[in-house]
């Protein structure tokens, strides 16, 4: 396959929702509004969008010229920019961090399509005892998981055999906006429960005591995975992006996109959990993880007027937010396949669903009949979730800042970043980005992974 053989999206507005879909997923809505809390409030926010600005924007910027000058797959393209050098191994990293993070990805997926469907039929908000119980006994079983599990991954190889504009970019509009339009009219009904600003409170009430040095490696690190910077979706999705896009505007939107998503998760979430535990007089429960979604919200939903339609909402938009993030990570194996081992389309995505399907059941029945089943002490879901998150990103989006910083010539960054010289892209801004993804972003990523291995 050739370069010029290769498909482009469409329009700006469908490249954007596309790559702001990669980033929106289920981290932003149970994730998010946990650290904002647990870190201060507002303090946090604001501690993120600086980081969000000075740290992670410049390297997810570099990401994207990266992958629009590369034009190819992840592996591919460190080797046309590098020829004959063993930087083309970053692009096999941001491969293999993809297959392992959609491989336990699609299992939290086909938990949201569950619930969902649970949902729907009412037999979520009919179930008379704990919500725990729910939970665990569908986890443990050995079938009933594995079924889900398929069916999400089946749903998103079935977008993805479709191509880049009448799959990934069709289906993104179409999800992202209904994401948007859902996710805020459960925030109005979260908002409308008496009670619900003693959530709000929690939120964006800044608490500077709660403030550390571990706080600012929090945000950054936060903001660095909440783009899906370093596994190559970000990459992948540039290699599809016109030569006159522009791409600090492009990357500003997309992070604006999904810092807002993830604040209106958090206005969708906190402030029913605080109602409905004050109206029965318990704490407030906010703990991270699947528990929140899966275990604490049910039994919001349940106890607040409308609590089944905003169930089935909140679980629609959780599955639309599943997706988006999981067409991104397979589009990356598929691709590769693609190009590198000369398959079609259908059959990259068949193979890409055997490879991560066939590791998701391991992580599946990691909760049922292989729960005493440890690798270097994790369950296979949690191995897999730590490699991906502790060592495989950050390394990546390590290597990827030295290699656009430092590999890189200074003039073909800046020529990229302004589109030859067309783009009105102040140089004292565009130099201001080369060198802080030369100097500041290492040492920042570094910290991020030295956080990650010690904690």
């Amino acid at each position: 396959m050739t370069r010029k053989s290769r498909e482009t999206f469409g329009s700006r507005i469908g490249m954007l929702l596309a790559m702001a879909g990669s980033a929106i997923g289920l981290g932003n809505i149970w994730r998010f509004p946990y650290m904002l809390g647990k870190n201060g409030g507002a303090a946090f926010l604001l501690l993120y969008i600086v980081m969000l600005i000075v740290i992670c924007l410049p390297v997810m910027i570099s990401e994207y010229l990266t992958g629009r000058r590369g034009g190819s797959n992840p592996f591919r393209t460190f080797d046309r920019l590098a020829p004959g050098s063993k930087w083309r191994w970053i692009g096999l990293i941001a491969v293999l961090a993809s297959v392992c993070i959609l491989s336990f990805y699609c299992v939290v997926g086909g938990w949201s399509v569950r619930y969902l469907v649970e949902a729907c039929s009412g037999g979520l908000m009919g179930y008379q005892g704990d919500y725990a119980g729910f939970f665990g006994t569908f986890i443990s079983n050995p079938w009933k998981p594995l079924a889900y599990t398929m069916l999400f991954l089946g749903m998103t190889g079935l977008i993805i055999v479709f191509g880049v504009r009448k799959g990934i970019e069709r289906m993104s509009k179409i999800m992202i906006t209904v994401l948007f339009v859902i996710i805020v009219l459960v925030v109005i009904r979260s908002l409308s429960l008496p009670g619900a600003v003693e959530g709000v409170r929690y939120m964006f009430v800044p608490d500077f005591s709660k403030v550390t040095a571990n706080t600012c490696i929090a945000a950054m690190g936060q903001a660095f995975f909440s783009l899906s910077i370093g596994c190559g979706c970000i990459l992948t999705y540039a290699s599809y992006v016109h030569k006159d896009e522009n791409i600090a505007a492009s990357s500003a939107w997309i992070a604006f996109f999904d810092t807002a998503f993830a604040v209106i998760a958090g206005l969708a979430i906190i402030p029913a959990v605080y109602a409905i535990a004050l109206m029965n007089g318990a704490d407030p429960d906010v703990s991270a993880g699947p528990g929140l979604v899966f275990i604490t919200l049910p039994g919001v939903f349940k106890s607040m007027p409308l609590g089944g339609l905003a169930a089935v909402l909140f679980f629609l938009a959780l599955l639309l937010a599943a997706i988006t993030s999981a067409i991104s990570l397979m589009e990356v194996v598929v691709a590769f396949i693609i190009e590198e081992m000369r398959r079609s389309r259908l059959r990259a995505v068949l193979i890409s669903f055997l490879l991560c399907g066939g590791i998701g059941v391991f992580c599946s029945l990691s909760f049922g009949p292989l729960d005493g089943f440890r690798l270097f002490g994790l369950s296979v879901f949690d191995f897999f979730d730590y490699i991906t998150s502790n060592i495989m990103l950050p390394v990546g989006g390590l290597l990827l800042a030295v290699f656009a910083g430092w590999r890189l010539k200074r003039a073909d960054y800046i020529d990229e970043l302004t589109n030859g010289g067309t783009l009105k892209l102040p140089r004292r801004l565009a130099l201001t980005i080369y060198y802080l993804v030369k100097f500041v972003a290492p040492l920042a990523i570094s910290l991020i992974f030295l956080n990650c291995i010690l904690s």
